[in-house]
């Protein structure tokens, strides 16, 4: 157990870069790179939003050190990848990008991210599952600063610490028992895969397998058999007797869910450590847990996330901009964009640091870490997110039978991929 928590434990420490003396004033998602050739800066930043001040302090000592000037601007991280499809031939694009790790590969084939010259050392610091979403065909494309998997949060005023389900059927049974007058239960965003999978993987459900090296592939599709079709059927209860409203189902889910746990309508959810500010600054006096047993005796899964720091393609200044990166990276720089952001480094030696499992939330990662499993970083893992969500929608809603809806969705996913490779 310990050993696969070192393995899968990080769950991110957003890390920002600054300007000069602070941060960079400029935190709009327009902001380009065109006056690097005048020398206003040796390198840009893109960074997540809300996140620059984590690395304010080593960009500051990284600018002292090198004799050079950095802009950071903060733009949300998901979207990077298109921005730089856009920006980089331009000439408008950030040298330095932070994205999640199931793009590399994508950006990769894109040819938008460089190699980087890393070391078997530097390689060892950080944890093996977050390392190996940077590596593609063996070849390194960028150093982990945080993963993201998912945790329970429930209210406090609502529902006791001992009182607390421990099973996902317990769970269901006391939802059962508030659900009224628009109260409810645990809620979760089981018509999406990124959620799903959770459950899924308990039951034997897996999206791609693996080759005998470790690479995902595409070509094992796990997502119909027998174990998928089971566990779709146990999600599909959770729907069918009411405990799960209607409006958390499709794209406004997400905001009908944290809405729902934010106005105090909902015990318990299953979401992800980008809520712990959020559902703070709503006044909720809640917990944090990891996920709970399903009804077969093993633990829920979930899916981890990882964040990286990758040098664009296009950068001018290629060297430097991979000598910021290995350095907002780094231990000493990891550690302190968690006691700014409070998401748990990505570096092992940080599994066991006192000041991080002091923190309840990180704890709560840490735990669910040990049962989680790595997005696939392929390419071909685009052509599963749209049919797996669409079959687990009608699932959700009634309109589908699982096991028909999930035959559906594989087909499609591989005809979609076999479609791409011609």
């Amino acid at each position: 157990m310990i050993k696969r928590f070192y393995a899968l434990v990080v769950c991110g420490a957003l890390v920002v870069s600054m300007v000069g003396c602070g941060p960079s004033s400029d935190t709009s998602d327009s902001s380009s790179n065109k006056n690097k050739g005048n020398g206003e800066y040796d390198l840009l930043v893109w960074e997540d939003q809300d996140k620059s001040k984590g690395i304010e302090e080593a960009v500051k000592k990284f600018e002292e050190e090198k004799g050079v000037k950095i802009k950071v601007v903060e733009k949300t991280y998901a979207n990077q990848i298109e921005d730089l499809r856009l920006d980089g031939p331009a000439g408008t694009g950030a040298d330095v990008i932070t994205i999640p790790g199931d793009q590399v590969g994508t950006a990769v084939t894109s040819g938008l991210l460089k190699e980087l010259d890393i070391d078997d050392s530097t390689k060892e610091i950080y944890t093996d599952s977050a390392m190996e979403s940077q590596i593609i065909d063996g070849k390194v494309y960028g150093l982990p600063k945080a993963v993201e998997t998912q945790i329970l949060y429930y209210n406090k005023d609502l529902i006791k610490d001992e009182e607390l389900p421990q099973t996902t059927d317990e769970w269901l049974e006391y939802s059962k028992k508030v659900t009224k007058d628009g109260n409810y239960g645990l809620l979760a965003l089981w018509d999406q895969i990124y959620y799903a999978q959770g459950v899924m993987s308990g039951y034997g459900g897996y999206i791609f397998g693996k080759n005998s090296e470790g690479s995902f592939n595409a070509e094992d599709i796990g997502l119909n058999n027998d174990g998928a079709v089971e566990a779709a059927q146990y999600i599909e209860q959770f729907y069918k007797s009411g405990v799960f409203p209607k409006g958390i189902i499709g794209e406004q889910g997400i905001s009908t869910l944290d809405s729902l746990f934010t106005e105090g309508k909902a015990a318990a959810v299953i979401s992800g450590p980008w809520n712990i500010d959020p559902y703070k600054a709503a006044g909720i006096n809640y917990g944090v847990r990891e996920l709970p047993m399903l009804p077969n005796g093993e633990h829920m899964g979930s899916l981890i996330g990882v964040k990286s720091y990758n040098v664009s393609s296009y950068s001018k200044n290629p060297e430097l901009a991979e000598e910021l990166v290995e350095f907002l990276a780094n231990e000493e720089n990891s550690k302190a964009r968690f006691e700014v952001t409070q998401e748990v480094p990505a570096v092992k030696t940080l599994a066991e640091d006192e000041s991080i499992m002091a923190s309840e939330s990180a704890k709560a990662v840490a735990e669910q870490s040990q049962y989680a499993e790595l997005t696939p970083g392929i390419t071909e893992m685009n052509s599963v997110w749209e049919p797996i969500d669409s079959a687990l929608q009608t699932i959700a809603t009634g309109k589908s039978a699982p096991k028909s809806a999930l035959d559906t969705a594989v087909t499609t996913i591989k005809n979609t991929i076999a479609a791409i490779k011609k």
